[in-house]
């Protein structure tokens, strides 16, 4: 069987994208990773809709990549914070990814927002495909792909 005649129904790609896939639910996740957690802090910054924000985070604790933690300011009535699961933590590089792609084809005349550093000897961090011999910055030239064994017939 080849590619073409593979259902793509398995696909973990297609999989993470159903969860992770979308603009907003992104910027949510690039906001939390680096140290949102309120509703209102996400909702001024990112600014979207409190309706889509709402969804967006209930799908994302649904999923568990966020968790909700309740909080109460003196005063007011309880709400939650939404910090990364260990799960959510595991879509750290394909954030790095993304902003190494956008630094290199989509960067405004301005610079990068970030400028994220290894913090023992402040060499720019930047992500690399690397097989598990640990043979690092693969090209798409170096590697092979073959249909795994969760691959059935279209």
């Amino acid at each position: 069987m080849k590619w073409l005649e593979a259902s793509t129904e398995n696909c973990p790609v297609q999989r993470a994208l159903d969860v992770v896939g979308e603009k907003w639910t992104l910027l949510i996740l690039r906001d939390a990773v680096n140290g949102v957690r309120r509703f209102d802090d996400f909702h001024r910054h990112i600014g979207l809709s409190e309706a889509v924000l709402s969804n967006r985070l209930r799908k994302l604790v649904c999923a568990g990549i966020l968790t909700a933690v309740p909080y109460r300011e003196p005063g007011s009535r309880s709400r939650n914070e939404y910090r990364l699961t260990h799960k959510g933590w595991g879509l750290w590089p394909v954030l790095m990814a993304l902003s190494q792609w956008g630094e290199t084809y989509a960067l405004g005349s301005e610079g990068p927002v970030l400028d994220v550093r290894h913090t023992d000897c402040d060499a720019a961090v930047r992500v690399v495909v690397e097989c598990s011999a640990e043979h690092s910055a693969l090209a798409p030239g170096d590697v092979t792909a073959r249909l795994g064994p969760g691959a059935r017939s279209r």
